[in-house]
């Protein structure tokens, strides 16, 4: 059976409405990506670390009740699980606070092995943060070697601006990595002060990896590949929180790879079609996470999917 890891952040992402906070739930992009796609049933492991302390222990047995591996996730006692502030505007779109208190001694753990056409997913400054770069540099230069379909997000956050340009060299490197890369048009801006899609990939993306998909707020989705460039409309729904939106959009793009038995050698060759069933999945679990105060998709909604689908 087919493999997914991803590696990423953890976090307890705490949601405040008007000054109040209304839930707390475990968090972190790929992290988000992997409990849905864990609750689809796929064989998913996760590549992290936590605290030795309560944050850690949820955040931990989030992954375990969804069916995650846990088991490439380290836990530090010499500093704590780092917290996220999520403050929800009108349109309850998310503006970010993180705090942050990790050991001098990180990610001291052993990665999954990997096969061919499996699929890794990597982003946002986890994977680009100095500290980290050579562990995470190393891991994403063994799943390449190993015949892996790599599916890059961005995620490049506001908070990271002064460092883009000290960033630069990993983000090329990340990019040069990916199979499938996958940023908002409020990440480019952050990095670029770009926010056309057109603009976006042939300027910053097209020379590194052409599987390019630009995702637009609420707006339309734009895929741009060695066929050309397609526009999705998102599913029009009831937005509770986008906090998870982007990272479910991943979950559910992984998901129509796999369930479409798409390999890394088709997987440059797919036709429109396939293309489209792969794109509305992503569109169905970022909808879907949309609609709840939780990160990732509901275990009702996964099983009804997987029906579905």
């Amino acid at each position: 059976m087919r493999k997914i890891i991803g590696i990423g952040e953890t976090v307890l992402d705490i949601l405040f409405k008007d000054g109040v906070p209304v839930k707390a739930v475990p968090g972190g992009s790929t992290f988000n990506s992997m409990i849905s796609l864990g609750r689809m049933g796929l064989n998913v492991s996760f590549i992290s670390e936590v605290g030795n302390d309560k944050v850690g222990e949820m955040i931990l047995k989030a992954l375990e009740d969804s069916g995650v591996d846990a088991s490439s996730v380290c836990s530090f006692s010499d500093g704590k699980s780092p917290l996220s502030l999520a403050f929800l505007n009108n349109n309850n779109d998310a503006e970010y606070l993180f705090y942050k208190d990790y050991p001098n001694n990180r990610l001291e753990v052993e990665f999954p092995q990997i096969n061919a056409d499996d699929v890794v997913v990597y982003g946002s400054y986890f994977v680009l943060n100095p500290v980290l770069r050579s562990k995470t540099k190393a891991f994403l230069e063994y799943a390449r070697e190993r015949g892996a379909i790599l599916y890059y997000d961005v995620n490049f956050r506001k908070n990271h601006i002064t460092e883009r340009v000290k960033l630069g060299e990993a983000i090329i490197e990340n990019l040069e990595f990916a199979d499938i890369v996958r940023g908002s048009t409020e990440d480019f801006y952050h990095l670029y002060n770009l926010t056309d899609a057109e603009s976006i990939y042939k300027q910053k993306i097209k020379f590194y990896c052409p599987n390019f998909i630009c995702t637009q707020g609420g707006g339309e989705v734009v895929l741009f590949n060695k066929a050309g460039k397609k526009n999705y409309s998102p599913n029009k729904v009831d937005v509770v929180s986008t906090v998870g939106a982007g990272d479910n959009f991943n979950a559910g793009v992984v998901y129509g790879i796999i369930s479409s038995g798409i390999d890394r050698d088709t997987l440059y060759n797919m036709s429109q079609e396939e293309w489209d069933k792969v794109a509305r999945c992503g569109l169905d679990f970022s909808s879907h996470a949309c609609t709840m105060l939780d990160n990732y998709v509901s275990r009702e909604w996964a099983e009804e999917y997987k029906n579905r689908s």
